[in-house]
């Protein structure tokens, strides 16, 4: 970012020359991001090993993995329209010639399903894809020992496409560095004020969240003395999402840690794993960060109630697709530019966001999967649930 910076303030005009560069950073993303949904979520559910109370755990789950990407996206929410980072840079958006109008209902048959099997190989459908995931992964679970093999190669896909995307992002220097110097060569240095003002917005919030928020889920799930193990547990698991950037990397340790805090077997290992791929707090702070960077960067109205309640679900969506690797955040920012129709310019200035604050929110995702599981076991097993695991 800083050298594709400099590069673009000493060439101006002319660094669109390496522009190309940048795009197939940006093709590479678009053409991998389907088969990696698709493998990371079905794989995730078809490998839960207990099937017994999985549907009262995936419901509880589902309900406090919303609830909790719900408060981290207001809380960034308040944040973003106090400090309004984008603001002050006028990128115009060209608005289409022709504009079609689609009623509510044929609006929801068209998010959450396709007509045809091959519509879901489109990055465009991206919802309808999540729901065919989970089924496939559900039912695959169901089947039983029938389905085992069909589930091998579900887990073996996804570490597939996750290698792929590691691999793709050794090219990520190069690809926002030439990105970086084309935007900064054509639109000049009012860039770089903004990204710095939303970076210094970003990290106070998501370490207040972290500090503030997660403490009060854990005395929610075990009142002080969830709070004391919590705190006495975390700290690995935080740190080890804080230097590798990848929930996956943190999910032993984070087992780990919620069996010292008591949280059961078959939810810890249910809830750890489909969290470390569906459940993003941090990726809901920074998905609102980018939405009103982007929307201030188009000069586009980022007020109103349904621009709002629109954001916080776009929040949702993108902490559902985000997958726990080392910069997954784009496939978030993939779903952000398709569901908002923004022009592909957009996609490597808020990408350059993602970057910058992956650290941090990756520890807010890892972590905020232990807090869950806490929550999910005080529903289950109720108030005494701590006592409880010290007994056994």
């Amino acid at each position: 970012m800083i050298l594709g910076s400099i590069i673009g303030l000493v060439l101006g005009d002319d660094a669109a020359v390496i522009k190309p560069l940048g795009d197939i950073f940006i093709n590479l993303l678009f053409m991998i991001v389907v088969p990696l949904v698709f493998f990371t979520i079905s794989s995730a559910i078809a490998s839960m090993d207990s099937m017994k109370r999985l549907g009262k755990i995936m419901g509880s789950m589902i309900t406090i993995f919303i609830v909790t990407g719900i408060i981290a996206s207001v809380f960034m929410l308040f944040a973003a329209i106090i400090f309004q980072p984008g603001s002050g840079v006028d990128i115009p958006l060209t608005a289409p010639e022709t504009v079609e109008d689609v009623s509510l209902g044929d609006q929801l048959v068209s998010t959450f399903t396709v007509p045809d099997f091959a519509d879901l190989f489109s990055r465009s459908n991206m919802l309808a894809l999540i729901i065919f995931s989970v089924l496939v992964g559900v039912a695959t679970g169901l089947t039983g020992e029938q389905g085992r093999p069909f589930t091998k190669f579900l887990t073996s896909g996804s570490e597939v496409f996750m290698k792929i995307i590691q691999l793709v992002m050794y090219y990520a220097p190069i690809g926002l560095a030439a990105y970086f110097a084309s935007l900064i060569g054509e639109f000049g240095t009012a860039l770089i004020g903004d990204y710095a003002k939303a970076v210094i917005v970003y990290y106070p919030v998501a370490v207040l969240y972290f500090a503030i928020g997660f403490t009060i889920y854990a005395f929610i799930a075990g009142g002080r003395k969830g709070i004391a193990r919590f705190w006495k547990n975390i700290l690995s698991p935080a740190a080890t999402a804080l230097g590798t950037g990848s929930s996956v990397a943190s999910l032993p340790v984070n087992l780990q840690a919620a069996k010292k805090i008591g949280v059961p077997k078959d939810i810890r290992e249910t809830v750890l794993p489909l969290g470390a791929t569906i459940h993003m707090d941090g990726s809901c702070l920074s998905a609102m960060l980018k939405i009103a960077f982007v929307f201030g960067v188009f000069n586009m109205d980022f007020s109103g109630i349904d621009t709002f309640l629109t954001a916080i679900g776009v929040c949702l969506l993108s902490g559902i697709v985000m997958s726990g690797i080392p910069g997954g955040g784009f496939i978030g920012e993939l779903m952000i530019v398709t569901l908002y129709g923004l022009p592909i310019e957009a996609l490597p200035i808020i990408s350059a966001i993602g970057v910058v604050v992956d650290p941090p929110a990756t520890m807010v995702n890892a972590t905020g999967d232990t807090v869950s599981s806490m929550l999910i076991t005080r529903q289950m097993e109720g108030k005494n649930w701590m006592e409880k695991a010290e007994i056994q």
